[in-house]
């Protein structure tokens, strides 16, 4: 297989999808470049080779073409990350795309219009009746999987080769990720976002040094039953922080007030905990909890045991991280933390996930190897700054969370076979 090292890019157009779906402000200024950033080596490496770059890649959840999710918001900030003035496309399948890329010489940056403007990336029809009938749908998944192979094939057609460095995008089977790399079956290669990926989360699931501690955060244990179930096999202690921990205390007979909880999930709670003992998996926690009345900043706070929690008041933030949890994290070798253990996102509920982040540079300037992943934690560590202080930040949400569960990614795949 070819790597990013071993390819020779003199003079070559190198079709490069990249995550750039970054969060923007109502004036389309972007609030965290970290994606960006984190996809410049990549592409410096190909200038620097000698050869061109034609960079695709998606933003938002758009219905169709439209202003807002433009990627021509990001060619100013591109081009001052790169160095050079970046062209842009604004439509993949316009002639204008065409003869740019075609033009393209060493050292050339052409920046290619939203993908999903286009119901051809992700394969999914838009143009159905409320109610269509089943011969609609059937005519109309004929018409798209034809069109769909013209948009590959004519992405395709603006690379020399191929270079998948959007591990954000790697668990969907998209046209630019998964289709896209069959075109070049000599000269397609993973990027070095998607190389520190892969080695990142290899590292901490394959050969972890022990004690191996995961933390998990956020509100539903149903969108972490896998993961769960995945990490009990391999880890030493698992902290549960943040919204997902009141079913757990529930389901033990605590009292958590109007705190967010899945009901139906306590069965699986009292399961996962009991699995958990069986495997010698220490599962840990929050005592101690902030709760308001409401979600909002100006609200009364006050502290209590998370098991009584007073009706009317919900728990939003942990308030015993460092208490509960300093020896267990600062005596771990290896670190996954997915997800905030509390509301960080209103000042006063963001101590909580403040003090992991902490605990966890603490331990990794002492030899552990912290990996943060999914993406509030991610925004929690940037925001906080902890970013330069764990071993790495991973830029994948969803795709980090499926390849924790053992799912092979499309994207990863599609370079590899």
């Amino acid at each position: 297989m070819q790597t990013i090292d071993t390819y020779n890019f003199k003079g070559k157009r190198a079709l490069v999808r990249v995550d750039f779906n970054v969060p923007m402000n109502e004036a389309s200024v972007i609030t965290d470049d970290t994606r960006i950033r984190a996809a410049v080596p990549t592409l410096k490496k190909v200038l620097h080779d000698g050869g061109s770059l034609v960079i695709m890649s998606h933003l938002g959840r758009p219905k169709g073409p439209g202003e807002k999710l433009s990627l021509k918001h990001l060619v100013a900030d591109l081009s001052k990350k790169l160095g050079v003035a970046v062209q842009f496309a604004p439509d993949c399948m316009g002639a204008e795309a065409g003869t740019r890329a075609a033009d393209l010489r060493p050292g050339d940056v052409l920046l290619l219009e939203n993908l999903r403007f286009y119901a051809e990336e992700e394969g999914k029809p838009r143009a159905l009746p409320d109610q269509p009938t089943d011969e609609q749908k059937k005519a109309a998944k004929a018409a798209l999987k034809d069109s769909q192979r013209a948009f590959v094939q004519r992405l395709a057609s603006y690379g020399d080769c191929y270079i998948n460095d959007a591990f954000g995008t790697a668990h969907r089977a998209h046209a630019s990720t998964a289709l896209v790399a069959a075109c070049f079956p000599n000269d397609k290669m993973f990027g070095y976002v998607m190389n520190g990926e892969i080695n990142a989360i290899d590292k901490v699931l394959e050969n972890p040094s022990r004690p191996f501690t995961a933390i998990l955060g956020g509100s539903k244990i149903s969108t972490k039953i896998t993961i769960i179930e995945q990490l009990l096999q391999r880890v030493d202690n698992l902290i549960i922080g943040g919204g997902m921990s009141f079913t757990f205390v529930k389901a033990q007979g605590g009292r958590i007030g109007k705190s967010i909880c899945e009901d139906d999930q306590q069965p699986l709670a009292l399961e996962l905990l009991k699995k958990a003992r069986q495997l010698g998996v220490v599962v840990y926690l929050p005592t101690q909890v902030r709760i308001a009345q409401t979600a909002t900043a100006d609200a009364p706070v006050q502290v209590c045991p998370i098991d009584a929690i007073p009706d009317g008041w919900e728990g939003l933030d942990t308030a015993s991280a460092i208490a509960d949890w300093q020896a267990v994290i600062l005596q771990s070798k290896t670190i996954l933390w997915n997800g905030p253990v509390g509301m960080f996102e209103v000042a006063p509920f963001a101590a909580g996930t403040q003090a992991v982040a902490q605990l966890i540079a603490d331990a990794t300037a002492q030899g552990a190897y912290s990996l943060v992943g999914g993406g509030d934690s991610v925004a929690a560590v940037n925001q906080m700054g902890f970013a330069e202080r764990v071993s790495y930040v991973s830029t994948g949400g969803g795709a980090l969370l499926e390849y924790i569960e053992g799912i092979e990614l499309p994207g990863i795949k599609a370079i590899r076979e």
